[in-house]
């Protein structure tokens, strides 16, 4: 009975290890910053039920707290532009590009990534 617990303890362990290993992989990444310095591009699709749906494309300049640059591509699926001269930190990932991002104060911003933003 003892064996058959500890396989199974051993099994959930493994199997919830290799979930979070999956998900660093390919949905965790490296912080970047960035600030909203255009309206982006809009693009308007239809989905298969013929209904319009507008986003917003941005392909901007970021940098981690080192001040390193990276090119950041991402959408924003809003009927409306982001916010001028907003600052974004970005999750990026080398395999799927920008994951996530969120509206972040001036404030929050690293100082040699705010150096090279402004």
């Amino acid at each position: 009975m003892k064996k058959v617990l500890v396989g199974l303890v051993v099994l959930v362990v493994l199997v919830f290890g290799g979930l979070k290993i999956f998900e660093i992989t390919n949905y965790g990444g490296t912080t970047y910053y960035t600030k909203i310095t255009n309206t982006g591009q809009r693009v308007t699709n239809r989905d298969d039920e013929g209904n319009k749906h507008t986003i917003y494309a941005y392909d901007l300049p970021g940098f981690d707290e080192r001040g390193g640059l990276q090119q950041l591509k991402f959408n924003a699926n809003r009927d409306r532009p982001l916010r001028k001269n907003a600052f974004l930190k970005v999750t990026y990932n080398d395999k799927k590009g920008v994951t996530s991002w969120e509206s972040i104060s001036r404030s929050q911003v690293p100082k040699a990534a705010l150096a090279k933003l402004e």
